[in-house]
């Protein structure tokens, strides 16, 4: 289990392959949109959030999580306001920027500023094994994301290598988007650990499969 010290009010993990949860953690079903829901009870189950790819709370003692195998999980706690997301973030996600939308709602629902907040990007795949399309490198494009940042031509695809090709960098897509809304940089902290290289310790549904487990990642105000 990897933990995050994010700040003394909350305690955020991710919990991977065969590692048993510490605490009952609400979780959605993930379609990979851009819908965040507000949290206000324990009990809410899978069934009640379909399609919702964030989860909002202020609630004390209510674990908010996601789940993830290569898609990048955000969490994110505002000191300030008392409130927590964990936002699923694959590479649709990140190209309709959801860690965006779930500062707005943590705005509207609780008067969270961005600049207050601290965050932390947990496991998800590199940009060197990310390898993409030409038709997703242009989604990136044209969201209006800085390419020189994010995207790399790596030369001519090979069948069955991920050397070539068009290549991504999602975590760095996500914290370029997480700035943009205000936040410090100095306030976010990367978990720089690839799931598609380790895993021995972490779920990886391009290494694997789209059948294998997933990652646990969990924010709770305690």
């Amino acid at each position: 289990m990897i933990k995050y010290c994010l700040h003394p009010d909350v305690e955020a993990f991710t919990a991977g392959r065969d590692c048993p949860l510490p605490c009952p953690v609400v979780q959605s079903h993930q379609v990979h949109q851009v819908t965040v829901a507000r949290i206000d009870r324990p009990d809410v189950s899978r069934e009640e959030l379909e399609g919702y790819d964030a989860l909002v709370t202020n609630v004390p003692g209510v674990c908010i999580g996601v789940r993830t195998a290569d898609c990048i999980p955000i969490l994110i706690y505002d000191p300030v306001k008392k409130a927590a997301a964990a936002v699923h973030s694959g590479w649709r996600g990140t190209v309709m920027k959801i860690c965006e939308k779930a500062l707005v709602r943590m705005s509207i629902e609780y008067g969270t500023n961005a600049s207050d907040v601290v965050a932390v990007i947990g496991p998800g795949i590199c940009a060197d094994c990310f390898q993409v399309g030409e038709e997703v490198a242009t989604e990136f494009r044209n969201a209006g994301f800085d390419m020189e940042k994010i995207w790399s031509f790596r030369g001519p695809r090979t069948e069955g290598s991920i050397a070539g090709g068009h290549h991504i960098d999602l975590v760095e897509a996500c914290r370029l988007t997480l700035i943009a809304c205000g936040v410090a940089p100095k306030n976010i902290r990367i978990e720089s650990v690839c799931t598609y290289e380790h895993t021995e310790s972490l779920y990886s549904a391009r290494k694997e499969g789209a059948a294998c487990g997933r990652n646990i990642n969990a924010i709770r105000i305690v």
